[in-house]
C-alpha cells in the first residue's frame, strides 16, 4: 500500500466514524439531521459489520423514514428480520420489493438465503438461479447454489455449479477452495488433480489452484508432487502460510523430519502461532527420537490450547519412551479425559497401565477400546494376552472367541486361540483352530511358537503345520 493509499484509507475511516457519531448524536438528542442515501448506506453497513443488529435496525428505520421507496433500505430491513429469525416478515418485505423491482438480483439472493435458512432447498436454489439471470456477479449466485447442494450431500451437483462459478470468475477463491473440498468429500482426488492441472494451464499464477493441486496430490500419497505444487503456491504468494504448513505435512509423510520442522517454523513468520503447528513440530522431533525437543513443542501446543488432547497424549508417549512411564501415564490420562470416546487414547492408556502392572485398570481400558472400536483386531489380541499373563486362560479364550466373531478371517486370532487351547489341554479344538489359521495365512504360523515356544516340541502341531507347507 502506498503512503497516499494509506492516507486515503485512514481519512475514509475517520469520515465514517464522524458520520456514525453524527447519526448517534441525532438519535440521542431526538433531532432530525439530513443524511443522503449513500451516507445512510454507510452507517447501516458499519453497524452490520459490527454485528450490532439493534443499531442496524434503528438506522434502517431512520433511512426508510427519509427514503420510503428505497429498495436498498427495504432489503436491509428484510435482512435484519432474517438475521433475527423473523423469516415471514422478511419474505413479506421482499415480495413488496419484487413488485417494484422484479429484476433485483440482491432481492433474489436474499430470498434464497432465507429459504436456505428455513431448510427449503428447492426454493432457495430457484431464487439463486433468478439472481444469476439478473446480475453481473453470476459466480456468487452459482456459489450459493453449490452450497445448497453441498449441504444436502449432492456433491456431483455442487461440483457442477462450482465449476460454472469458476468459469464465470477464475479469481473466485471461495469457489476454488470449495471445489477442492467437494472433490475430497466425493472421493475424487484424481479428478481434482486433473481439474486443477487443466486450470493451471490456463491460469498459471493462481496460488490457490496450486495449493489445491498440492492437497489432491497429498491425499493420493504423491507427496513429492504435492511439495512441488506447494512450492509453486509459495513462489506466487510468499506469505501463503497454509501452503508452508501443508508442505511440511508432506515432508513429514516422507520422513524428512528436519526439513518438515524448518517449514513448519516458516508458517510462524506469516501467522500467529497455533497449537497445531507446535504439535506437529513436536511430533517430528518425537519421530526423530529427539525427545527433549518434542516435549518442548508439545508443551508449547498446550500453552496455546490447554484442551489439545493430542499434545497431552504426545507428552505421555514421549515420557514413556524415556522410561518415565510413571509420569507419562498422567498425561495420557488427561488426554483420555479430554476425549473420552477416542479408542486410540484408551488403547495407549491401557498399555501404559499394563506396563505399570495396574492390571485391573488396564482391563477396563481395553474393554473401553472394544466398546468404541471392536473392528480393531489388535485389541482382542492384546486384551487376551493381558488375561493370559495373569493366568486367566479361560478369560483369554473368551476374548479370543469373541474377537473371532468380529474378525473371522484374521489368522493371528486363530493361531492365538489354538495356542491358548493347547495350554489348557484342549488339543482337538486347538488343532481345529490351527487348521483354520493355516488355511487363512500359513506364512505367519511362527507366531504360534512366539506365543508358546514349547509347542515346537509337539508333533501333532508340527505335523499339521508341515502338511500345509507349500
Amino acid at each position: 500500500m502506498s503512503s497516499e493509499e494509506y492516507r486515503n484509507e485512514n481519512n475514509g475511516a475517520k469520515e465514517l466514524l464522524q458520520l456514525v457519531s453524527r447519526f448517534e448524536e441525532m438519535v440521542s438528542s431526538n433531532k432530525h439531521y439530513f443524511f443522503d442515501s449513500e451516507e445512510y448506506e454507510a452507517i447501516i453497513d458499519y453497524y452490520f459489520e459490527k454485528n450490532n443488529l439493534k443499531k442496524s435496525q434503528q438506522s434502517i428505520e431512520y433511512a426508510i423514514g427519509q427514503y420510503p421507496f428505497s429498495t436498498v433500505f427495504l432489503l436491509r430491513k428484510a435482512q435484519i428480520f432474517a438475521a433475527t429469525n423473523q423469516s415471514q416478515k422478511a419474505l413479506e418485505i421482499l415480495s413488496y420489493v419484487e413488485s417494484m423491482e422484479p429484476c433485483n438480483a440482491e432481492l433474489f439472493m436474499t430470498k434464497g438465503a432465507i429459504y436456505s435458512q428455513m431448510g427449503l432447498t428447492d426454493q432457495a436454489i430457484e431464487n439463486y438461479k433468478k439472481a444469476a439471470e439478473n446480475t453481473e456477479d453470476i459466480d456468487e449466485a452459482y456459489l450459493a447454489i453449490a452450497f445448497e447442494f453441498e449441504n444436502n450431500s449432492k456433491f456431483d451437483d455442487a461440483i457442477y455449479y462450482l465449476k460454472k462459478a469458476i468459469e464465470e470468475n477464475p479469481d473466485n477463491e471461495a469457489a476454488l477452495y470449495e471445489l477442492a473440498f467437494c472433490f475430497e468429500l466425493n472421493g475424487q482426488s484424481a479428478e481434482s488433480v486433473k481439474y486443477y492441472t487443466n486450470f493451471i494451464d490456463k491460469y498459471p499464477y493462481t496460488s490457490t489452484a496450486w495449493f489445491n493441486l498440492g492437497v489432491a496430490y497429498n491425499r493420493l500419497g504423491l507427496f513429492e508432487k504435492a511439495i512441488d505444487a506447494y512450492d509453486f503456491a509459495i513462489a506466487i504468494e510468499p506469505a501463503f502460510s497454509s501452503a508452508y504448513f501443508n508442505k511440511a505435512n508432506s515432508l513429514a509423510n516422507l520422513n524428512r523430519f528436519d526439513e518438515a520442522i524448518e517449514v513448519y517454523k516458516e508458517t510462524l513468520k506469516f501467522e500467529e502461532p497455533e497449537a497445531t503447528t507446535f504439535y506437529y513440530i513436536g511430533e517430528c522431533y518425537e519421530k526423530k527420537e529427539d525427545f527433549e525437543h518434542a516435549l518442548v513443542y508439545y508443551n508449547k501446543a498446550i500453552g496455546l490450547n490447554a484442551q489439545f488432547a493430542d499434545a497431552w497424549l504426545g507428552i505421555g508417549i514421549v515420557l514413556d519412551a524415556q522410561d518415565r512411564t510413571n509420569e507419562g501415564i498422567h498425561y495420557v490420562k488427561k488426554a483420555v479425559e479430554l476425549e473420552k470416546e477416542n479408542a486410540d487414547y484408551w488403547y495407549i492408556y491401557g498399555e501404559l497401565q499394563q506396563k505399570m502392572r495396574f492390571y485391573e485398570d488396564a482391563e477396563l481400558s481395553f474393554k473401553k477400546v472394544i466398546k468404541l472400536d471392536p473392528d480393531n483386531a489388535e485389541i482382542w489380541l492384546d486384551y487376551a494376552n493381558l488375561l493370559f499373563e495373569q493366568e486367566d486362560k479361560n478369560g483369554s479364550l473368551e476374548i479370543l472367541a469373541e474377537g473371532i466373531k468380529y474378525h473371522p478371517q484374521n489368522a493371528e486370532l486363530q493361531y492365538r486361540i489354538a495356542a491358548c487351547l493347547m495350554s489348557i489341554g484342549q488339543k482337538q479344538e486347538a488343532l481345529s483352530f490351527l487348521q483354520n489359521a493355516l488355511k487363512l495365512n500359513y506364512d505367519i504360523h511362527n507366531e504360534l511358537f512366539d506365543y508358546l515356544p514349547q509347542l515346537k516340541e509337539n508333533t501333532s502341531i508340527t505335523d499339521l503345520i508341515e502338511s500345509y507347507k507349500k
